[in-house]
């Protein structure tokens, strides 16, 4: 039996349950979903963008799942669904793409939601910080659902931080809607530290109007199998987009990146970096594409994804893309996977700095680009201690946190 025929037995026994604890904007399009899961599965390592990734094996095993409601104490700019200032139906599952079977399974099970919506003309003063910490004494499965609207010239940062506490497995589906109305502006991060434990598959997907900024991060210090898709569409003119990405992988960890910016609309820049470090016998993949359809002129676009294997026994795949369909652009695509530069270890290590303590230095480096990219400073000099113990092999330890003791 596939591993998406147990899913398909679940919705049958609790979708009642699901709809009598969730709202009317996400019961309304469970249905449909649940029919597009039923027909399109679990996409196989045949369907090009999953190419890297084994998504039955993971989602084999039986999780539980739990579907009681906690309640959340609104603050100004997050609201439950049932408190929204705004009519939610015509943002809510109109840009997530439920022939991806991981997106349609979300969008059928997921029974609670995030909204962050940030009126017009409105400024957050201070970041929109939402942690997630995985908990629980059995074997977890936990479905997000998360929806950004910035209405016309807000601005805002959020920082989305994953955790795990506990030793078990946890397998996480998330899916982010985003909406930048016209002259907003958008600093958005996702930062993972879980365990080897848990499997995480994030689809985030972004619209884009008119005159915006719109910055995407996705870190992941520590991690078991992460799979991140981020689709993002320009549709208005004067708008920039940039993608970075920071991705650190050791013992059997495994990282996969997958990325799609659609220029739609003339006068456009995009940006894209993403960087690895591969150890031990961990595996790294990357796929980004770069879509200039025909009447997106004047775009321009670079997109550069570098990779550094600290061991023989690590792999990278990468495969940086781009198809256009435009006469009147500047784009630019590249990538390079490499090994250690041994002359800057030995030149290193004549002056006295001890081998190991040299590769992490030269790993630090190599990272530091992508650090260098993040604008709010606290979080940014944070990064970087964290990705300096992160190649020394430490791990955090928070006063709260029990997996280090």
């Amino acid at each position: 039996m596939k591993s998406e025929q147990q899913y398909i037995e679940l919705y049958g026994e609790i979708s009642n349950l699901i709809k009598q604890k969730s709202c009317d904007v996400m019961n309304k399009v469970r249905d449909a979903a649940f029919a597009s899961f039923e027909k399109v599965g679990f996409p196989s390592k045949k369907v090009e963008r999953y190419k890297y990734t084994d998504v039955d094996a993971y989602f084999a095993p039986n999780y539980g799942v739990s579907f009681n409601t906690l309640e959340v104490k609104p603050s100004k700019y997050i609201f439950r669904l049932a408190e929204s200032p705004i009519d939610l139906s015509a943002y809510y599952n109109t840009i997530a793409d439920n022939n991806d079977g991981i997106t349609a399974l979300n969008t059928a099970i997921a029974h609670d939601a995030l909204v962050i919506y940030v009126p017009r003309n409105t400024k957050a003063e201070d970041p929109i910080q939402v942690d997630n910490w995985l908990r629980g004494n059995t074997s977890t499965m936990v479905n997000r659902r998360v929806l950004v609207i910035l209405e016309q010239g807000a601005e805002a940062t959020i920082i989305m931080n994953d955790h795990a506490e506990d030793k078990q497995r946890f397998l996480t589906t998330q899916v982010m809607e985003i909406f930048c109305k016209d002259n907003s502006h958008l600093d958005i991060y996702e930062i993972e530290e879980t365990t080897p434990l848990c499997s995480r598959f994030s689809n985030v997907y972004i619209n884009v109007e008119r005159d915006c900024t719109v910055k995407h991060n996705s870190i992941t210090l520590y991690n078991g199998q992460t799979r991140n898709l981020c689709d993002v569409v320009l549709k208005g003119e004067n708008s920039e987009v940039t993608l970075n990405g920071c991705a650190i992988a050791g013992g059997s960890q495994r990282i996969d990146n997958n990325t799609l910016i659609d220029h739609r609309v003339p006068n456009c820049t995009s940006n894209e970096l993403y960087k690895y470090v591969v150890d031990d016998k961990s595996v790294g993949a990357f796929a980004g594409k770069i879509l200039v359809e025909k009447d997106a002129q004047k775009t321009v676009s670079h997109e550069t994804n570098s990779n550094l294997c600290a061991s023989a026994d690590a792999r990278m795949f990468t495969q940086p893309m781009l198809e256009i369909y435009a006469d009147d652009v500047k784009c630019a695509h590249g990538s390079t996977v490499g090994v250690m530069d041994e002359t800057a270890l030995f030149y290193m290590r004549q002056r006295g700095v001890p081998e190991e303590e040299a590769r992490m230095l030269l790993k630090n480096a190599f990272m530091g680009q992508v650090i260098d990219q993040i604008q709010l400073q606290p979080l940014r000099d944070k990064l970087f201690v964290k990705v300096e113990k992160r190649f020394r092999g430490e791990l955090e330890k928070c006063d709260d946190c029990r997996l280090c003791k």
